[in-house]
């Protein structure tokens, strides 16, 4: 998977361009057929935490259709905030999947009637 990285007041290192790819591939196994049109990541030192010493922000966006899957994070640790990103971006990921076929089975009608409670009867 091509990923666009882009690093903000920080230098983008070999290391940091691995981690991120390496931490990337592994979504593609909960991807799966899902079409992809866009993927970035953006790594940063931010600057607004004087007092608590150096905080590192890791963002990951993965446009694909009919939604941008976007999830943030910040840690004291880089690689630690890169983990986080790819945890919580499989969750999307699994959430996003679960949608789309929740959709597709309502469409075909495989919920059973449409009255409020989804029963089995054929209410309509």
């Amino acid at each position: 998977m091509r990923i666009n990285i882009k690093a903000t007041n920080i230098e983008l290192t070999d290391k940091i361009k691995d981690y991120v790819q390496e931490k990337v591939d592994v979504l593609e196994k909960f991807l799966e057929k899902v079409q992809i049109f866009n993927v970035s990541f953006e790594v940063e030192l931010t600057t607004n935490h004087h007092l608590k010493g150096e905080i590192y922000r890791a963002e990951m966006n993965l446009e694909v259709p009919g939604e941008l899957l976007r999830v943030e994070k910040t840690e004291k640790d880089l690689f630690k905030a890169i983990d986080k990103v790819k945890d919580h971006m499989a969750t999307a990921i699994k959430k996003y999947k679960e949608k789309k076929i929740d959709k597709k089975k309502k469409e075909a009608g495989l919920f059973g009637c449409s009255c409020c409670c989804n029963c089995d009867k054929n209410c309509d």
